[in-house]
């Protein structure tokens, strides 16, 4: 492995003994290697494939980590090394299904945007949604920014514009349009920015930490609607129930975690094309917005 070169290299002692695939997404291979003095660490690496320019991402992903975990709020993985190709970082856990565990979940999410109450949208750099740029351009308006910045950003993209129809498209953007009559004004928070639950593990005394993060300065909701409706588990209510004991959402937020999860769809278009239901998915969510008098809150 290169990466584990790149390693010695830079000082690192030890000599893998066991080196194990794990889940990494569309960004690039993730392995758990355990080392012979006893240690394990997760190292990710990024492939020049062509699919973006992946010079900066793990150096974001990292600095996002770092971003988080200073909040007190969540946990992160330490960052043990990174380079433009190497990010090795502490391993963690599988998350627990019961729930106690998603209620502690939800109780520090709702503290990390409670307690991060930022001036505008958007972030001092432009960072990643798997291999799509985002735009985290700096914004003082809430719906614009949802609505440029994360909704309309997609429609350029080839395999997008392959999946969606012209009448698609104008649906979105009367969407778009109506975004301040449908969401609720919320101040800029720190958010994650890829929240749904593949990236909730949990440290070793079981406390509730994330990973893989996109994060900036953005909408609360747009952050929790992942979790509500990227394959939720059963019982992930009491998440956002103890959500709500710290921070209510405004009458209705079931309805928008739908319209706010039309980026990660939107993405998904733009990373694979229509695969999976994902385009129906989409055109389902923007049927109401196919007329003038679509609807509001």
């Amino acid at each position: 492995m290169d990466e584990l070169a790149e390693l010695a290299e830079a000082g690192w002692r030890a000599a893998p003994v066991e080196v194990t695939p794990l889940g990494g997404g569309v960004v690039g291979r993730v392995r758990l290697v355990r080392w012979d003095d006893g240690s394990r660490c997760v190292v990710k690496t990024i492939s020049d494939d062509g699919f973006g320019d992946p010079a900066d991402t793990l150096e974001i992903e990292a600095e996002g980590l770092a971003a988080l975990s200073a909040t007190g709020a969540v946990r992160t993985p330490r960052v043990l090394y990174v380079s433009p190709r190497v990010l090795v970082l502490e391993p963690l856990h599988e998350s627990p299904t019961d729930g106690d565990f998603r209620a502690e979940l939800g109780r520090r999410l709702a503290v990390l945007h409670t307690t991060t109450v930022g001036e505008r949208f958007g972030w001092h750099r432009d960072g990643w949604l798997g291999r799509k740029r985002q735009d985290n351009t700096w914004n003082d308006d809430g719906h614009d920014f949802v609505a440029r910045q994360r909704l309309l950003r997609y429609l350029p993209e080839p395999r997008l514009r392959d999946a969606l129809g012209p009448s698609d498209r104008r649906a979105l953007r009367r969407l778009c349009s109506r975004l301040p009559e449908i969401l609720p004004v919320s101040p800029p928070v720190l958010t994650h920015g890829d929240l749904w639950t593949g990236n909730v593990l949990a440290t070793a005394d079981g406390v509730p930490a994330l990973v893989d993060p996109a994060v900036c300065y953005g909408v609360a909701e747009m952050d929790l609607s992942m979790l509500w409706c990227a394959g939720r588990p059963e019982g992930m209510e009491g998440c956002f129930a103890a959500y709500q004991e710290i921070s209510p959402l405004e009458d209705g937020w079931r309805h928008r975690m739908r319209i706010l999860y039309l980026r990660e769809l939107l993405c998904t278009l733009a990373h694979a094309g229509d695969v999976d239901g994902t385009g129906d998915a989409v055109r389902e969510i923007l049927s109401p917005f196919r007329t003038t008098a679509g609807p509001t809150a």
